[in-house]
């Protein structure tokens, strides 16, 4: 699976974007799988054991909710809110 993302997320991977490993799943085990591989994305995602309301999901270029299945082979997308700066 490859994994784009964007933000401060960028920062924990070190590209923006990532390959992996992936048997298929749900979008939360998608979003699960990566933040295992790649631990300092979790609190731009996370709050607690929920995934940020901010987040936004994609497959394959769609918005999906975290129960929908994903695919081995998709294309997932991390982008989360993105803070402006001070006047």
């Amino acid at each position: 699976m490859e994994i784009t993302v964007y933000g401060p997320v960028r920062s924990a991977t070190g590209a923006k974007t990532v390959s992996l490993e992936f048997d298929g799943g749900t979008v939360a085990d998608a979003v699960a799988a990566f933040v295992a591989a790649y631990p300092r994305a979790e609190p731009h995602l996370y709050d607690g054991d929920e995934l940020r309301s901010s987040v936004r999901v994609t497959v394959d270029g769609e918005r999906a909710p975290m129960e929908d299945r994903v695919p081995a082979d998709a294309s997932l997308t991390l982008m989360p809110a993105v803070q402006g700066g001070s006047r």
